[in-house]
């Protein structure tokens, strides 16, 4: 699994214009599965999240963690985030998980953030959705299950 997480101090994801999830002070978390991703995934993507240490302490150094910051998540399902455009113009999805695969998954990272005592929300698989947020610092963090980053 993929995750492209942003420090923000405020984030929310609307569909149709309704607000469906939102946070204060927290993490972002875009979240892309592929085809071979299983629940284990998940659980390292969520605990990998959770234990991020990226938000300041009192000496201004990140040293703090999601948890320790008392900050919340919003997951948002990104399947463009196993997008390969080396070749063309057009970027090849191959790589990204089938909808029915890929939607428990970024369940389960919510589930399991929720469950570490993050005040978690989230997006709505396979809709049309408006991500608004404001970045804090800014501090962006690609993480990949596979570790090919």
């Amino acid at each position: 699994m993929r995750a492209v997480i942003y420090r923000v101090a405020w984030a929310r994801v609307l569909v149709e214009r309704e607000v469906v999830g939102e946070i204060g002070p927290g993490l972002l978390v875009l979240v892309g599965a592929a085809h071979d991703d299983g629940p284990a995934e998940a659980a390292w993507l969520a605990d990998k999240v959770v234990g991020l240490r990226v938000f300041e302490d009192a000496e201004g150094r990140m040293n703090r963690s999601l948890a320790e910051a008392g900050g919340g998540a919003l997951v948002v399902s990104q399947f463009t985030l196993y997008g390969d455009a080396r070749r063309g113009r057009r970027p090849s999805f191959i790589s990204a998980a089938r909808p029915e695969h890929a939607e428990p998954l970024v369940a389960a990272v919510a589930e399991r953030l929720a469950a570490a005592g993050v005040k978690t929300a989230t997006g709505r698989f396979r809709a049309e959705m408006t991500i608004e947020s404001a970045g804090d610092g800014p501090v962006t963090i690609l993480l990949d299950s596979a570790r090919t980053f």
